[in-house]
């Protein structure tokens, strides 16, 4: 009766171990094919083309890593408000949904190399508008920075605030946010967490350091078509896997 414990112990550790590498690297995957090109890439790399990488890495970074650890929270949370088959097949439902989303978006396209990607565009002329107004802003961040510690300048505290703050408002509501939660929801919440965070950890950094340069190379319609497959795989799995 030991040996079966024993046995039954160490399965179950070996269990927990895959399903924390394999939501590890779906979480991983569906980062990177759905934020490359995504509005937040491009918020980074606006920014790093104005002021110092690792201040706009770090605001960004850090955004992204509160909305997964909230959207992982979410999905962890759901099987238990409701019964595990429902939420099971409704992440299935969404998989589904962005997988063809995407597709008939990659199949719509018709985005010559020249072509100004429509998402940094958007970003730009936003951008653009912002600072006209920046002025009207100067007397609150004034009042925060005054209680800052003494080795981080106004500056820093601005750029580090804006990053931060743009970048977690873009990502609400998102399609990688939801589809986090339809993860987490169904996979290890750990390994969706941790991949999820790595995921956007390489493409912030990739933005920061040549966004701008990137965008002019990275078809959307490739990533799209990445995009598309991989979800519709994810659906594939989770049916085939069951609830």
């Amino acid at each position: 009766d030991e040996v079966n414990s024993f046995d039954s112990d160490e399965s179950k550790q070996q269990h927990h171990s895959d399903s924390f590498v394999f939501a590890f690297f779906n979480s991983l995957a569906m980062i990177i094919v759905t934020e490359l090109g995504d509005k937040t890439f491009f918020i980074a790399a606006v920014m790093a083309m104005k002021h110092k990488r690792i201040l706009v890495y770090s605001g960004a970074i850090g955004a992204l890593a509160v909305m997964t650890v909230l959207s992982a929270v979410i999905g962890f949370a759901l099987p238990n408000l409701l019964p595990k088959v429902y939420t099971h097949y409704a992440a299935v439902l969404l998989f589904i949904f962005f997988g063809f989303k995407l597709l008939q978006e990659a199949y719509e396209m018709h985005v010559s190399p020249t072509e100004l990607n429509e998402e940094l565009a958007e970003v730009e002329e936003q951008f653009a508008k912002s600072d006209g107004k920046a002025g009207s802003s100067n007397g609150l961040e004034a009042g925060l920075a005054s209680n800052l510690p003494s080795g981080i300048s106004r500056k820093q505290f601005q750029v580090l605030s804006q990053a931060f703050t743009l970048t977690f408002l873009a990502e609400w509501g998102d399609r990688s946010q939801i589809a986090t939660i339809a993860l987490a929801s169904s996979k290890d919440p750990f390994g969706v967490t941790v991949g999820g965070t790595f995921g956007h950890a390489i493409c912030t950094g990739l933005a920061v350091i040549g966004g701008r340069m990137l965008a002019t190379r990275i078809s959307e319609k490739q990533v799209a078509l990445a995009g598309g497959s991989l979800f519709l795989v994810f659906a594939v799995h989770s049916i085939w896997a069951g609830p």
